[in-house]
């Protein structure tokens, strides 16, 4: 059973679902762009229904309570902050850290700076930042595939394309790929006062990024075929971010929306790492 909570820290209030025992295996995992914690809903009821304990948080800019209007505060180093914040909330000095998109960043970055809080990693569609970046330095493929963050960086002009026409645009990002009712759910929130630019600076303060570490933690890292936005040079250069135990799975004909599109399988691989590392 899902539960609805609140984790408060002194950047705002989160709010997040959760499931399993408060007593469970601690599992913390990251929403992407421009979704929800509720991306997770079958990740949840199944690691809760195995006896851990999972929280999924709706981040910064999409919790009301943490929405700063600054671009600057949505520096990665602020959504690191925020995980070791809640994290710290939820009185969890180590768990396991999953991300899908933005929230992979997010996770990749926490895990190679704070690798004594990490028990394992594990990283959906997005890859070690830093491979990320030299595929789009290198890669005319890679490049085309991220032509997109040139309209979503444009203040007020991204918000408008997006919103325009009952928000037409921002529908056509999931590429009818996950349900219709979980669209909605989505557009929703983004549709809240502030909420659209508040999930827009993420892409906006990606260039007050700093290099990132290799990490050192247990990774296991989930990449699909069919993924418009990342390609297969910037995926498999991941391996050579990871120091210690990696795992790259490759699922075939899913697109970008893993953990909604093909859930099952991603919680068979979450499971079986979780599982391989339980120290």
């Amino acid at each position: 059973m899902i539960e609805h909570i609140e984790i408060p820290t002194a950047a705002g209030t989160f709010d997040a679902l959760a499931a399993g025992p408060d007593e469970g295996r601690e599992v913390l995992l990251l929403h992407g762009f421009p979704q929800s914690g509720l991306e997770w809903e079958f990740q949840l009821t199944a690691l809760g229904g195995g006896g851990c304990r999972a929280v999924a948080p709706h981040q910064r800019g999409y919790s009301p309570g943490v929405r700063p209007e600054r671009m600057d505060d949505y520096r990665s180093a602020e959504l690191v902050a925020d995980v070791a914040a809640m994290a710290d909330q939820l009185g969890w000095r180590r768990f396991d850290l999953v991300g899908h998109d933005w929230g992979a960043a997010v996770a990749w970055e926490f895990a190679a700076t704070h690798p004594q809080r990490v028990r394992t990693l594990t990283a959906v569609s997005i890859p070690h930042p830093t491979a990320f970046r030299r595929a789009l330095d290198t890669d005319p493929d890679q490049a085309q595939r991220s032509r997109y963050f040139h309209l979503l960086r444009q203040p007020r002009v991204a918000e408008r394309a997006l919103l325009a026409d009952n928000a037409a645009g921002l529908r056509r990002i999931f590429e009818w790929k996950i349900p219709q009712e979980r669209v909605e759910e989505y557009v929703t929130r983004l549709a809240e006062p502030g909420a659209l630019t508040a999930a827009l600076n993420w892409y906006r303060a990606m260039h007050l990024a700093g290099p990132i570490e290799k990490v050192s933690v247990p990774t296991l890292y989930v990449w699909s075929t069919e993924d418009s936005a990342v390609g297969s040079t910037a995926a498999l250069a991941a391996r050579d971010y990871v120091t210690g135990p990696y795992r790259f799975e490759m699922l075939e004909d899913v697109s970008h929306w893993i953990p909604e599109q093909a859930p099952e399988a991603l919680t068979g691989h979450l499971m079986r790492h979780l599982l391989d590392h339980r120290a």
